[in-house]
């Protein structure tokens, strides 16, 4: 699906690029205002304005295009494919003897586990690991 998003990105690109081309390229119908003003170039103020030329409709191709693959690309970018749930649901599908605390798991380079070390005058003390969020039930007040 990822492969597909970025080909649409390319394709997009490259087709802005394309009308920003073209529209630079195209002639604007005042341009002939100022040199052909009384000079009988037609009877109307901006000079003739004939049949849509191969640029303006290469515009006009090129802008529905721009429109569909920005149609596309919304699309893609909301219907991705979801790779899993949240955080939680990380945590209960991991195995029943893996443990969730450092402390549980073998030391590594030597270092002492965190249950071993000695304590330190005045520092704050580890929360029980029983106790989640450190309060009893019955002391949440409601």
């Amino acid at each position: 699906m990822e492969l597909w998003t970025n080909i649409a990105i390319v394709v997009h690109v490259l087709i802005a690029l394309a009308i920003i081309g073209l529209v630079l390229l195209q002639h604007g119908k005042g341009a002939d205002m100022g040199s052909g003003f009384g000079s009988g170039s037609s009877g109307s103020l901006f000079g003739a304005t004939g049949s849509a030329n191969f640029l303006s409709r290469m515009t006009a191709v090129l802008a529905t295009l721009f429109f569909l693959t920005s149609l596309g690309l919304a699309y893609l970018a909301t219907n991705k494919p979801r790779a899993g749930g949240g955080v939680l649901d990380a945590v209960k599908s991991a195995p029943a003897g893996a443990s969730a605390t450092p402390a549980a798991q073998p030391a590594k380079d030597g270092a002492k586990p965190a249950a071993e070390l000695p304590e330190v005058p005045g520092a704050p003390k580890a929360p029980d690991a029983g106790k989640v969020g450190g309060a009893k039930g019955k002391e949440v007040p409601n």
